[in-house]
Parts: C-alpha cells; structure tokens; sequence
C-alpha cells in the first residue's frame, strides 16, 4: 500500500525567546492549506485523500550550536490544529473538524554570521486525523531590537 501524499502551503511567525545562546523557546502561529488533485506520487489516479485547512498554534523549544555562520538546531514542541480535516485511504476513512493536537519536529542550519536564515525541514505530526505534514522550510529572523 502506498503512503497518501498531497501538495500544499505552510505559512507561519514565530516569536524567538533567546534563554541562552544555546536553547531557544518559540511561540507560533501557522496556516496549512493541503488539497488532493487525484494523483499519486506516480502522477496515477487515486480515490486516496488527505487533506488539511487548519490555523496552528503552538510552542517549541529550539537547540542550536551556537556557531557564527553555520549553526546546526534541533526543534521540538506541541501545538493544536484548529481546522477542517480529511484522511481517506483503504484503511481510513476520517472526516474531522475542529481542534486537534499535534507534534511539531524541526532540524536545520542558522545561517549567516548572526544565523538570521533559516534552513531547514519541519514536520508536524498530527496523530488523530492519521496524518503528517512536511515542508522543507527557509526562515529569516528580523531582530525586534538592537
């Protein structure tokens, strides 16, 4: 059986809270729009279906070698996804909306001689609804103040 993958939008802000140059808490806000097109990753028709229209909300904890020019970060944390969501495969058939829970990963490189790019993939895990979403994801960090 072959794994259910759709295309979609990842957008999302996020407050940085520096504690130490090491570890890094982070607020955020995100939307997630996913839709099928009928296709599979062969590019073959499929009644198959996971989708997600969802507001996420959350918290993570970031750590990061703190290295000028490359830094290497390790992220994990917990969030709600408040939305519209659908997962049909042989083995599940899940229409859902509303408020549910998820599981955000994240590891990458800070980039630049202050690290204010981001680059890297993030993850989250939403287990209810029998689905997870992946984005490979590039960030800039804008200082609130000097």
């Amino acid at each position: 059986m072959d794994d259910v993958a759709d295309r979609g939008l990842l957008l999302q802000g996020e407050l940085v809270l520096k504690v130490r140059s090491w570890f890094e808490l982070r607020p955020y806000a995100g939307l997630i729009l996913t839709s099928s097109n009928g296709k599979d990753l062969n590019n073959n028709p499929t009644d198959e279906i996971a989708e997600s229209k969802a507001f996420l909300l959350g918290g993570k904890a970031r750590l990061r070698a703190p290295i000028p020019w490359v830094a290497p970060y390790l992220e994990l944390g917990i969030g709600t996804s408040i939305g519209k969501f659908e997962t049909l495969t042989p083995l599940d058939n899940i229409d859902k909306g509303g408020m549910i829970f998820h599981l955000p990963i994240a590891f990458g490189l800070e980039l630049g001689k202050n690290n204010n790019v981001d680059l890297g993939f993030s993850y989250y895990d939403q287990p209810s609804v029998e689905q997870y979403v992946g984005a490979i994801a590039l960030g800039i960090t804008i200082p609130l103040k000097k």
